[in-house]
């Protein structure tokens, strides 16, 4: 396409929701950063136990933090699985090859940090039960340090990274259901599964109305939530059965039901949901904390595999995919800024500390551990990660995309 072409493309192209997010201003990363540093001074200081206390309140039904991370955070996820649809049909993941990238980007991403972790952790079937814990990427805050560099990363990568923590964070879902969950309801998920297929039924006759769609949507989210599985799920479900109006040889329609739903729910997800996210799950309590712990093989197991294994394994398969010929690197990033991104991607806060909670229940001394790994480990990748995408943008940014 020639840069006419691409100039007038862009001029015309309705500009997605969560893309605006990722290469506007980083007023919302920096307030989702703000909120997560805010969470551990509050985590330890004389207010501790009033925000933790707060945290366990019930409402109803859920405790403050499950309607955080069960209810507010479908939105957010409702967000980028409706950017992921509109990608998959006219974007960046359009063709398989560019679809293969972040698959086979997450596959290496979960299996390389369950490797290292059971690599320490091999001799002590006990603490072995945790594998799983640094195999999660925090979409959250991952997505959070690339607002805050802004132009500097290449918008190509921040969808990659988008669409890479999205199946990360499906198949970290699969691993709770199959190895983490005690029992999951059948009546449940056959609700699901009929409110889902009404849902589809609903795409499949044309229906244009956002409002049956979401009060469905909410029957999905409560069938999901009493299933067992993690209630995000039902914001990505829900999005794949959200309308989009294609118009061939032409970007697609602005009035569609996808990109009208996407500008609703944007404002609200960046500067409300996200931050109120980082701030209920970034505090962790540094009390009792012993250096000696770093060595603990629960503590180094997950530190290891958030740091070291994670860029292994994105990096690994992404370097792999594109040199076998199977997928494409992402436009306009060079080698650099995608292992940048790959560091990132041990950022691993609320799922791993999630899994965490569950792999050792009845384990206080090990749950410490866990979030003294997790913690490391993150603000470790968070750091190299934020450190290589400032430094290879300059080196990388005359190069031809096309040279291997």
């Amino acid at each position: 396409m020639s840069l006419q072409s691409r100039v007038v493309s862009s001029r015309v192209r309705p500009v997605s929701a969560l893309r605006t997010l990722l290469t506007g201003e980083a007023g919302g990363g920096l307030v989702l950063m703000a909120s997560a540093a805010l969470a551990l001074v509050v985590a330890n200081s004389p207010f501790a136990g009033t925000y933790f206390a707060a945290l366990k309140a019930y409402l109803g039904p859920l405790s403050v933090l499950h309607w955080i991370n069960d209810a507010l955070m479908v939105v957010f996820f409702l967000l980028v699985g409706l950017e992921i649809k509109r990608e998959m049909l006219d974007g960046q993941l359009r063709t398989w090859p560019d679809r293969a990238l972040p698959g086979l980007a997450a596959l290496g991403g979960m299996a390389a940090p369950a490797l290292v972790y059971a690599a320490v952790n091999w001799h002590s079937p006990e603490t072995l039960r945790g594998w799983a814990i640094p195999a999660a990427t925090d979409i959250a805050f991952a997505l959070g340090v690339l607002a805050l560099l802004g132009s500097r990363v290449p918008v190509s990568l921040k969808v990659f990274l988008t669409a890479l923590a999205i199946i990360d964070d499906l198949g970290a879902v699969l691993i709770i259901a199959l190895f983490y969950t005690a029992d999951l309801s059948l009546p449940m998920l056959g609700g699901a599964a009929a409110t889902l297929a009404v849902l589809y039924g609903l795409n499949k006759a044309g229906v244009a109305r956002l409002w049956p769609y979401l009060v469905l949507g909410i029957v999905l989210w409560f069938f999901v939530l009493k299933s067992g599985v993690h209630a995000t799920v039902a914001g990505v479900l829900l999005a794949m059965t959200i309308p989009l109006r294609l118009s061939v040889g032409r970007p697609d329609d602005p009035t569609s039901p996808l990109h009208i739903l996407e500008h609703a729910i944007h404002p609200w997800s960046a500067y409300l949901i996200l931050p109120v996210f980082g701030f209920a799950n970034a505090g962790v309590s540094l009390a009792g904390f012993n250096p000696r712990m770093l060595l603990d093989p629960v503590t180094l197991g997950v530190a290891l595999g958030l740091l070291v294994g994670k860029q292994i394994g994105v990096f690994g398969f992404v370097l792999a995919a594109v040199k076998l010929g199977l997928a494409q690197r992402p436009a306009h990033a060079g080698w650099g800024q995608v292992y940048g991104v790959s560091l990132l991607c041990g950022v691993g806060f609320t799922m791993s500390l999630f899994i965490g909670l569950l792999a050792f229940a009845n384990a206080p001394a090990l749950e410490a551990e866990v979030k003294v790994g997790v913690l490391t480990g993150s603000i470790a990748c968070m750091l190299a990660g934020a450190f290589v995408l400032l430094v290879a943008p300059a080196a990388e940014r005359n190069r031809d995309h096309t040279a291997e």
